[in-house]
């Protein structure tokens, strides 16, 4: 009876004395955000986003027990194809296993984060503190979208099965399997945009008002697909009694206006004297986000005005976008 007692506490002395135990769970995530992009960033640049806790928390065990037998199943679903607007529009992303552009996760198709020590690097399996799988997504360059904020909701499958513990000798004294379904929330939110290009105004030089002739020019603007906006003229920097003005180094002034299209209506930054998208005299209407809106204009030097002082006049006019 001495015997039997004996090798039974050393048997249960020994199968701790040299093991680890881990445990998996699925937890709920950790959103996932892009932030707030203007309509351009979204088209022409990749963007990137990451959640902390992609649903699958783990504490514990040792590196070494990963093999062949042992995975991480991921299997990522979802009602739409990327992040839907509130017109319909879609911003296509990929999402990613790591941070960089390696392990590409395909949608509806199982990812094993066991193979090419993804969990290795992750350190999920190594220390007693809960470790959870993070996730990374990057956005594809071209979605030419409306602005708003735009949604995606995925479903996030988790299938494990691994040795949970080691004993002496490196054997597994026990597995540890689970599975758990969890959905990640990730977002993007559009904010409008223009692309604007500005000709500079040169009237050239003469030798009294009078010689000076009509500039006739063109701003052009691609802005965000779907916009309505309108577009002003700001009085410069030397506006007086309702007229711009140019100014010399010797400060003589030399007043001007701009007009919109080839009329003799002021362009100006309030009210009425803006002018709507519709208003473009080519591609009229909301914005289309690739595409150019044009709003001729024609400048003139006042000629009811006293000849200045022979000098270089200059002045600058801001150019804002009203959404």
């Amino acid at each position: 009876m001495r015997r039997g007692l004996l090798g039974l506490v050393i048997a249960m002395l020994w199968l701790p004395a040299g093991s680890v135990w881990a445990l998996c769970s699925s937890v709920a995530t950790a959103p996932a955000a892009f932030g707030t992009l203007n309509s351009t960033l979204v088209r022409t640049a990749i963007q990137s986003a990451s959640t902390i806790n992609a649903g699958l928390q783990c504490t514990g065990s040792l590196l070494s027990l990963l093999v062949s037998s042992d995975h991480f199943y991921l299997t990522i679903t979802s009602a739409t194809s990327g992040l839907v607007g509130p017109t319909g529009d879609v911003i296509p992303y990929t999402i990613y296993a790591n941070n960089t552009t390696s392990y590409p996760i395909t949608r509806s198709a199982q990812f094993d984060f066991a193979r090419n020590g993804l969990i290795d690097a992750l350190g999920l399996l190594n220390g007693n503190s809960p470790k959870s799988v993070p996730l990374y997504l990057k956005t594809t360059v071209g979605a030419n979208v409306a602005a708003g904020v735009y949604t995606e909701t995925l479903n996030l499958a988790w299938v494990w099965n691994y040795c949970s513990g080691i004993g002496l000798g490196n054997l597994c004294l026990g597995r540890d399997t689970g599975a758990g379904n969890q959905t990640l929330t990730v977002t993007l939110t559009v904010s409008n945009d223009c692309q604007i290009t500005t000709p500079t105004i040169s009237f050239g030089s003469a030798p009294v008002v009078a010689g000076f002739g009509t500039v006739n020019q063109s701003v052009n603007l691609s802005c965000t697909k779907g916009s309505s906006y309108t577009v002003g003229l700001d009085d410069g920097q030397n506006a007086s009694g309702g007229r711009r003005r140019m100014k010399s180094a010797a400060n003589d002034y030399l007043a001007y206006d701009i007009f919109k299209s080839a009329g003799a209506v002021r362009w100006g930054a309030v009210g009425g004297a803006r002018r709507s998208s519709s208003d473009a005299n080519v591609n009229p209407g909301v914005g289309t986000g690739t595409g150019s809106q044009v709003f001729n204009y024609n400048a003139k030097v006042y000629t009811d005005q006293a000849t200045p002082p022979a000098a270089t006049y200059t002045d600058n006019v801001i150019l804002d976008v009203q959404f």
